[in-house]
């Protein structure tokens, strides 16, 4: 009896702390966008509730997404600072409230303010980006004789690209390029190479960063090599040294993705938890361009082709 009566109150308090859980509007994953003059500021935040605490990650910007250092709800907001202060510096403050199922924020550092709306990420549903799909026509994305097919990330820059036999490289430090072509569901197939110590990266959709690294032989993490970076490491670092040009796959269907790096598989039917730093937008549910990363160091691609899915959802 007494063992009945213990599993009946513990049910009863599972209840209410799921109950609570449901009652909190601010708990899950948000995407991001700053408002009017901001409207390139992409963010993306989850909120969890662990044994009666409320946690947070988030993504500030660029860069990696990160613990958050405060966390809390007061008078009815959720109030939250990705950093602690630091000397001299004013603390990013974000203050946020639920108005008809958007998160309407408002981050404050100093005299600076950024007004920002979130929005729940797509509902995907059961994709594999292992299975089988019908394929479309293949877009060859260069050409190895002009970048027609490219446009820049910074209108205000200039491209920093050139073709050289057949194969396009950057400058360091030069811009980003991104495709006047849009994808939702697609195979994507890569040739490249980079320069010693150099850092890239292919963002699918304008929004999940594959990164490229000249870290060969290291041990994987979430910034290696192909990793979905800073949020799924790859099995294996199966990068070769600088100089060497390499070959690399990547399917994207809905939130699912495979990749193989050199004949390697380095992610298989991962999981994409939510946009990575430098994304264009947070638009999840919708096609998007391929965006290669030049601003960070120099590379060389001779490939880039795009085969899209057809009938996946």
């Amino acid at each position: 009896m007494r063992s009945k009566i213990f599993m009946s109150l513990l049910s009863l308090v599972c209840l209410g702390v799921t109950a609570m859980a449901q009652e909190n509007p601010f708990l899950g994953k948000w995407d991001i966008t700053g408002v009017g003059q901001h409207s390139n500021y992409v963010y993306w935040l989850e909120v969890k509730e662990e044994d009666g605490k409320l946690t947070g990650s988030f993504l500030n910007r660029s860069g990696s997404v990160l613990p958050l250092a405060e966390i809390k709800i007061e008078g009815g907001e959720l109030v939250f600072s990705p950093t602690l202060p630091r000397a001299g510096m004013p603390k990013p403050t974000h203050h946020a409230k639920v108005e008809e199922g958007r998160l309407l924020g408002m981050m404050t550092v100093g005299d600076q303010e950024v007004p920002w709306i979130g929005v729940r990420p797509p509902r995907w549903g059961d994709f594999n980006a292992n299975k089988r799909y019908k394929l479309g026509t293949p877009v060859a994305l260069f050409d190895g004789k002009t970048m027609e097919m490219w446009d820049v990330q910074h209108k205000d820059r200039p491209s920093g690209w050139i073709v050289v036999d057949g194969v396009m490289t950057n400058e360091a430090k030069a811009n980003n390029l991104v495709t006047r072509h849009r994808f939702q569901d697609f195979k994507i197939q890569c040739e490249y190479k980079i320069e010693e110590h150099s850092n890239s990266g292919v963002y699918l959709r304008g929004r999940y960063e594959l990164q490229v690294l000249d870290d060969a032989g290291k041990p994987p993490d979430i910034h290696s090599h192909m990793a979905l970076y800073s949020r799924v490491k790859p099995v294996v670092n199966a990068g070769l040294p600088a100089g060497q040009w390499q070959t690399m796959e990547a399917t994207i269907v809905g939130n699912r993705l495979t990749v193989t790096l050199n004949g390697k598989k380095v992610h298989d039917n991962i999981v994409i938890d939510g946009v990575t730093g430098g994304a264009l937008d947070s638009n999840e549910g919708e096609p998007g361009p391929i965006m290669i990363q030049g601003d960070h160091g120099k590379v060389s691609f001779r490939k880039v082709v795009v085969t899209p899915i057809l009938n996946a959802r």
